[in-house]
């Protein structure tokens, strides 16, 4: 069941300068560094996103959070529970969901699994079978409830998954790659899951790749790289945050007029779009302006102006690396 009452206003996650480190056997006991002095707040009832390519350290901040994982250093806490001291506070109070096999039990049917995981999480017994059939059904698998798991596609199990991290009715809950393997419909029911969370006031913190689906479903977004936090904000406001410029794209240029303005932003700031027509992306708002000035004074009538995608902004901060996985 939901884990004892947090302090009023205090965050649902808070890390403060947070480090871990392993030693690498392989590189001769050299150290490497998973986590590096990383500092986040997260507050109650928010769906915050954690953006980054393999390697980054988020799954390790997850790990630790959900006190799999101690920390080198630094400190953190869920609910107000620190993490190392007070552990099974923060076991009570938290869900956790990771991909592929880990933590099902593929001889067992769908239903006795949730039933196993209901029992640790201290549902009442009264309660047991509500709350499991509820859950099967909120993730599409009502009709393979009595079904063993091991025959269960890579979609159904981390559709599993997510039941079991919702078995105990946590305040907080962490997904890891929460909809790896899943089809486009299981994806898009997965954020209508995500929104019902939400609703009810549960704190959602999860990890992905997908870029759409961190713009679609999260209040904030935090980009990590190499251990360390690069930004968190809003996804509209993370595109402002890396470029405070718009970009600008229009069609029909007059050709003097598209020779003045590469004269202003360079050639390189110029691209064709695939539908015809070409954007701009100056790398000042000055820029911007005299931009516009030209295309304006050109008789340019079609144009539009707008900020970096969150796709954007993560690749521009993060690089080609960030397309890893």
């Amino acid at each position: 069941m939901s884990g004892a009452s947090s302090l009023p206003d205090m965050p649902a996650v808070e890390v403060s300068s947070l480090r871990r480190t392993f030693v690498s056997k392989r590189s001769g006991d050299a150290e490497l560094v998973a986590l590096d002095g990383v500092d986040l707040s997260v507050e109650e009832g928010e769906i915050h996103g954690l953006l980054g390519p393999n390697g980054a350290g988020k799954t390790t901040l997850v790990k630790i959070l959900a006190t799999i994982l101690i920390p080198t250093s630094g400190r953190a806490a869920v609910l107000g529970h620190d993490v190392v001291t007070e552990t099974e506070a923060v076991r009570r109070a938290i869900g956790l969901v990771f991909g592929g096999d880990r933590g099902l039990y593929t001889r067992l049917t769908a239903r006795r699994n949730l039933e196993y995981w209901a029992a640790l999480y201290d549902v009442p017994p009264h309660m047991t079978t509500r709350t499991v059939d509820g859950l099967l059904e909120r993730v599409g698998l009502a009709s393979r409830a009595d079904d063993r798991v091991e025959g269960f596609s890579r979609g159904m199990k981390q559709r599993l998954h997510l039941a079991r991290g919702l078995v105990g009715d946590p305040r907080v809950i962490f997904l890891d790659e929460p909809t790896v393997g899943l089809d486009p419909m299981a994806s898009r029911e997965f954020r209508g899951l995500v929104a019902d969370l939400k609703a009810k006031g549960t704190t959602v913190f999860l990890t992905t790749h997908d870029l759409a689906e961190a713009e679609d479903v999260c209040d904030r977004v935090t980009l990590i790289d190499r251990g360390r936090i690069l930004a968190t904000e809003s996804p509209a406001t993370l595109g402002r945050f890396v470029s405070d410029y718009e970009w600008v794209e229009a069609r029909e240029i007059p050709y003097e007029v598209m020779r003045r303005i590469v004269g202003v932003v360079g050639p390189g700031a110029v691209s064709e779009l695939p539908a015809g027509g070409v954007r701009i992306q100056p790398e000042s708002r000055e820029a911007v302006r005299s931009v516009l000035a030209a295309l304006v004074e050109g008789g340019v009538t079609s144009l539009r102006t707008g900020y970096p995608s969150l796709q954007e902004v993560y690749l521009r901060m993060i690089g080609d690396r960030g397309m890893e996985v």
